[in-house]
C-alpha cells in the first residue's frame, strides 16, 4: 500500500490544481466591479425620482451611477471644498442651486447636438449647465365645483377678484422649493408692492397653507378646498388615480421649478458623463419617469413625454412666466419673511 501513497498524493495535488485552475478561468472573465466604468452624480433632488433614471441607465450602458444626495447647501460647500480635486462628474439640481454652482466655478461648458435642441430659456448662457424638466404650477380644480361655474377661472387675478368666493388651498411658501418659486416668480413679474398686495387678496380666501406639494391637488380632489394652487406634477398623480380635477394653465403664465444638469469642472470621470447628461434629456430617460409616475415636463420638445404633458390645448406650449429675477438669496429671504408678518401671520 505504501508504494501507491505517492501515486495517490499526486493525483490529490493534481485534481486541487485542476479546480483552482478552472475558478481563476472562470472568473478572468469576469469584470471586477472595482474596475467597472462609473461615474458620481451629486444630486439634490429626490432619491426615490432619481434612483429609477440611475437603474436604467446602468442596465442599458453597464456604467455605475454613484449617487450622491445632498441638501442644496451641502451641495454647494461640497463643490467649494472639493475644488481642488474635484470628485463629482455631473451636478443634478434645480436651477437656482445651478446658477450658484456657476459662481462658484464649480461647472464646465458642454454642447452637444442634444442639448442644442433645448430652448435657450431652459439653459445657461454659456452652456454650464441644461434644463432637463419643469414642474409647472397649475390651478386644479374640483370637477364638482366647476360644473356650477358660469366660467373657470383662467388668469392668476381671477383668483383675488372679489367676484369669486373660492375656497383655495396652497403650500406654505415656507415649505417647499416649488412653492416659494410661486412667490418670487409673483414678486419678480408684479413688482414688490402689488405682489404683497395680491397675496393678501389671496389669503382671506386659503383654506389652508399646507405643508406638502401633494397635500393641496388631494384637498381639492376630496372637494376641502374648491381650487388648488399646486404642481403639475403632484396634480396628475391624483388626476391618475381617478380624482376629480381638471388641470388650469393660466394664461397669463405661470411660476415652474426647472431641474438642470451640469458637467463638473475637473470631473474625474467625464468621458463617461457627458453621454449620461445627453441620455437624461432623451426619450428614455424622460419615459422612465412618467412610467414610474413622476410627471414633469420635459424640456426636450421632441421627447414623447413632452407632448402627453404640454402642448395638449391647441397645440400650444404651457404659458410661463417671462422675467429676469433681479433679486439675490438675502433678498428674496427678506421678502420672504415681509409676507410671513404682513399676510401670513394675519387673521383671515
Amino acid at each position: 500500500m505504501r508504494r501507491y501513497f505517492p501515486l495517490f498524493l499526486m493525483s490529490f495535488f493534481l485534481v486541487i490544481i485542476t479546480v483552482v485552475g478552472t475558478n481563476l478561468l472562470a472568473d478572468a472573465g469576469k469584470e471586477n466591479p472595482d474596475t467597472k466604468k462609473h461615474i458620481v452624480v451629486y444630486c439634490t433632488l429626490p432619491v426615490e425620482q432619481i434612483a429609477v433614471l440611475t437603474q436604467e441607465y446602468e442596465k442599458n450602458s453597464g456604467i455605475v451611477v454613484d449617487l450622491v444626495p445632498l441638501s442644496d447647501a451641502d451641495l454647494l460647500t461640497r463643490l467649494a471644498v472639493e475644488s481642488d480635486a474635484p470628485r463629482a462628474d455631473v451636478v443634478l439640481a434645480n436651477s437656482e442651486t445651478l446658477k450658484q454652482a456657476v459662481k462658484l466655478k464649480a461647472l464646465a461648458a458642454y454642447d452637444s447636438e442634444v442639448t442644442d435642441v433645448i430652448p435657450d430659456r431652459f439653459r445657461d448662457s454659456k452652456n454650464q449647465w441644461v434644463g432637463v424638466w419643469y414642474d409647472p404650477i397649475v390651478f386644479a380644480i374640483n370637477k364638482d365645483f366647476l360644473k356650477k361655474l358660469p366660467r373657470a377661472p383662467q388668469k392668476w387675478d381671477d383668483l383675488a377678484s372679489n367676484n369669486n368666493q373660492y375656497r383655495l388651498v396652497i403650500t406654505d411658501f415656507l415649505a417647499a422649493d416649488a412653492s416659494v418659486n410661486i412667490f418670487n416668480t409673483l414678486v419678480a413679474v408684479k413688482g414688490e408692492n402689488d405682489a404683497m398686495a395680491y397675496l393678501a387678496k389671496l389669503h382671506p380666501k386659503i383654506v389652508q397653507y399646507a405643508k406638502f406639494l401633494s397635500t393641496p391637488p388631494r384637498m381639492a380632489g376630496l372637494a376641502e378646498a374648491d381650487i388648488a394652487i399646486a404642481v403639475q406634477s403632484e396634480t396628475l398623480r391624483y388626476v391618475h388615480d381617478g380624482f376629480p380635477l381638471e388641470l388650469i394653465h393660466p394664461e397669463d403664465g405661470t411660476a415652474y421649478l426647472l431641474t438642470g444638469v451640469g458637467l463638473a469642472v475637473g470631473a474625474p470621470h467625464s468621458v463617461e458623463a457627458k453621454p449620461f447628461i445627453d441620455w437624461l434629456l432623451q426619450n428614455q430617460a424622460q419615459t422612465v419617469l412618467y412610467d414610474n409616475r413622476f410627471y414633469m415636463v420635459p424640456t426636450n420638445a421632441d421627447t414623447v413625454v413632452y407632448k402627453k404633458l404640454a402642448g395638449k390645448e391647441n397645440n400650444k406650449p404651457i404659458p410661463l412666466f417671462e422675467y429676469e429675477d433681479k433679486l439675490n438669496a438675502a433678498e428674496k429671504a427678506k421678502l420672504l419673511d415681509k409676507w410671513v408678518q404682513t399676510v401670513r401671520l394675519s387673521p383671515r
